[in-house]
């Protein structure tokens, strides 16, 4: 067992000393020079690596390749390393349960044994994946997504909505932490639809004066259309000014105008990682918090290193996690490209797209990649369009693939009110898909939108 308590086993002064926050991250940390960040993302990743060999997790996966210590001299020599996903990390908890072996729990560092934080990942799609955290490694995670809300205007006393889910899965806690320990906001926790009624979350809203909402677009843009439903005015009886949440490929211009003109933010990060990368106040791609998470974006077939302006997975080397679970090459599976247009607040830190498509959701349609998630800002083209989807991947008799969009919409739902929506999706999209248009709220069951933080976009049906 540990001997130290979570408070006892880290200085919150030093990690705020070595991860700015607020304008001491605005006005100087983001401006550092590219060398002053490169040494510093060497010296932290020769530390996790130094960890990361004392884990059987990486002895094996690292082993199977043939690599020595010796290999790794300096982050250069990071493509020597393999990727590794949540397959690589199911099979870990498989071979030994129920935490894997890919956590250094029981390996002391300086003669401690570290507290450690348990969550999960949410097992939609299974077993769900053990999460872990050190205390230290907890704080700098919430730390940095505190220093992304900071840095998109969150100011202290604003009054924060958060509408994350909690019970096992890690999204809802660590935001609950960031706003809580490092931003002075005051913070409601009404979770999901299913935690807190909707009716009940925009009245909460309401009496409370909520300023900003964080979460999940598809779900705040709910909240508005519930709000109406009830009398209650968004941007009028209830104040927002800022949204700062996933807004993955969603229309900014229509959540914006469902929230009375709130300003839209969006930012990165997925359970392993904590928060990768956020929008500035500048609206011009995602900031990746570079001195604290190394990105690599690689070839969704190859694994190769992909050029700059090319979509590739997202791939992450967390340079904080030196104790209970260090991430080193994590294939996150999402989808992004970097920009490459010079920062116009003279930072030095390199911008994402942010997220366009998990590349283990894309479908191929006689040789046309989809991503379900960008369906989205191509429906939002429609003014009957609803604002919910759902595709559905299935295989006929002839091994050939077929997408069907499943369509919310204020209009007909007959196949000639379905003409224009395959019209508009074959000719963006360059392959001809079926559409089938349904009522408002008819998908709820099948997208999850009130009771899961992310909504479901596709239902592969090929392998069943």
């Amino acid at each position: 067992m540990s001997d130290l308590t979570y408070y006892e086993s880290f200085d919150v002064r030093q990690i705020l000393a070595d991860y700015p926050i607020g304008d001491s991250f605005t006005g100087q940390h983001a401006r550092i020079s590219r060398d002053e960040l490169r040494a510093l993302q060497n010296q932290r990743f020769m530390k996790q690596m130094d960890r990361a060999w004392q884990i059987p997790f990486y002895q094996r996966l690292w082993g199977a390749k043939g690599l020595l210590p010796a290999d790794i001299g300096s982050l250069e020599d990071i493509t020597k390393l393999p990727t590794f996903g949540k397959h690589e990390l199911m099979d870990s908890v498989a071979l030994k349960p129920p935490l894997g072996d890919f956590s250094g729990a029981d390996i002391p560092i300086d003669g401690h044994l570290w507290p450690m934080i348990l969550h999960t990942t949410s097992g939609t799609t299974g077993r769900p994946q053990p999460l872990l955290f050190s205390p230290k490694s907890r704080e700098i995670q919430s730390l940095l997504l505190a220093r992304i809300y900071r840095m998109q205007g969150l100011q202290p006393r604003e009054v924060v909505h958060s509408v994350y889910g909690h019970g096992m899965i890690n999204g809802g806690h660590y935001v609950r932490e960031a706003l809580l320990h490092y931003t002075n906001a005051m913070l409601i926790t009404p979770g999901t639809g299913v935690e807190t009624p909707s009716i009940k979350q925009v009245e909460l809203m309401r009496d409370f004066g909520v300023n900003v909402v964080v979460g999940f677009a598809d779900y705040i843009k709910r909240l508005a259309d519930v709000a109406r439903e009830q009398g209650i005015e968004p941007g009028r009886d209830i104040p927002v000014k800022r949204i700062c949440g996933h807004l993955g490929r969603e229309s900014r211009e229509s959540l914006s105008a469902a929230w009375g003109g709130a300003e839209m933010f969006d930012w990165y990060g997925v359970g392993d990682t904590g928060a990768v990368a956020g929008e500035g106040p500048d609206h011009d791609g995602l900031y990746v918090m570079e001195d604290a998470q190394y990105v690599e974006l690689t070839d969704v077939d190859s694994g190769a290193l992909v050029a700059d302006g090319q979509p590739g997975d997202i791939v992450v080397t967390c340079l904080y996690k030196e104790d209970i679970y260090p991430i080193i090459r994590f294939n996150t599976h999402d989808v992004s490209q970097w920009l490459t247009t010079p920062s116009t607040l003279g930072w030095t830190f390199k911008r994402i797209a942010g997220f366009l498509g998990r590349s283990d959701n894309m479908v191929k349609i006689r040789g046309i990649n989809i991503f379900p998630q960008s369906l989205a800002p191509i429906l939002e083209e429609r003014s009957d369009f609803s604002g919910e989807f759902i595709c559905t991947a299935v295989r006929d008799a002839a091994g050939r693939d077929e997408l069907i969009v499943s369509i919310e919409t204020h209009g007909g739902c007959s196949d000639q009110d379905a003409l224009p929506y395959r019209d508009l999706l074959k000719r963006r999209l360059g392959v001809e898909v079926q559409v089938l248009l349904v009522a408002p709220r008819a998908l709820a069951a099948q997208t999850g939108l009130e009771t899961r933080q992310k909504p479901i976009r596709l239902i592969d049906k090929r392998f069943t």
